[in-house]
């Protein structure tokens, strides 16, 4: 008996979930477009540029930037245990916590990337766009190195845009290397280079 309440619970779970989806969708595309998103958002009480929107987005696994489809949205709400609005505004603090965890981080900031690449066969991102996804991404946990990394790639003119591997750089460095002193900065340690224009960069300026 239990089993079959289980499964009732869960049908009438997904139900709620679908109608959530509804409300949002664009009847003739099917999809929750960029106008229902913004319309979700303001349900939800965040702005649509807050990072926790695409820590929603990397819980659905959301393959287009501003369009969540019926699979991605009951990927991520079943996952959350959230059929309302109200229990999505619960859920996300949980959510907060479950991407900043080291093991699931690395995941969510290759996600990040990921995720702003809008057209086909896309690889690489542009040097605007990047710095206020660093700044959304990585600020609130490495605020003095995402500065001066914003400021050197404004002010640079060597790079117009960032593919993967620089962006993954990024973390690392972030992660790894003693800041500001950079003392345990190896130039030979498979950096990219503009890691190293960076590193230059900074110490130019530290005189």
């Amino acid at each position: 008996m239990l089993c079959l309440a289980t499964g009732k619970a869960a049908s009438k779970e997904l139900e709620r979930i679908d109608q959530l989806f509804f409300s949002y969708a664009n009847n003739s595309s099917g999809l929750i477009d960029p106008e229902g998103i913004e319309s979700f958002c303001s349900d939800l009480e965040v702005d649509h540029t807050d990072v926790r929107i695409l820590m929603l987005a990397w819980k659905m696994q959301a393959e287009k930037q501003g369009y969540f489809t019926l699979d991605e949205w009951r990927r991520g709400l079943r996952a959350l245990r959230a059929d309302t609005i109200v229990k999505l505004k619960k859920a996300l603090p949980d959510l907060d916590k479950e991407v900043r965890r080291p093991s699931t981080f690395e995941d969510f900031y290759t996600y990040a990337f990921q995720y702003c690449l809008t057209e086909e066969k896309q690889k690489s991102i542009d040097i605007e766009s990047i710095c206020v996804l660093l700044d959304l991404v990585l600020g609130s946990r490495f605020g003095p190195q995402v500065d001066y990394l914003v400021q050197y790639l404004k002010t640079q003119t060597d790079y117009k845009v960032i593919n993967m591997d620089q962006w993954k750089g990024f973390y690392r460095f972030c992660t790894e290397i003693s800041f500001p002193d950079l003392s345990n900065y190896d130039p030979d340690s498979a950096w990219p280079w503009i890691l190293d224009n960076f590193v230059d960069w900074m110490r130019a300026k530290q005189g």
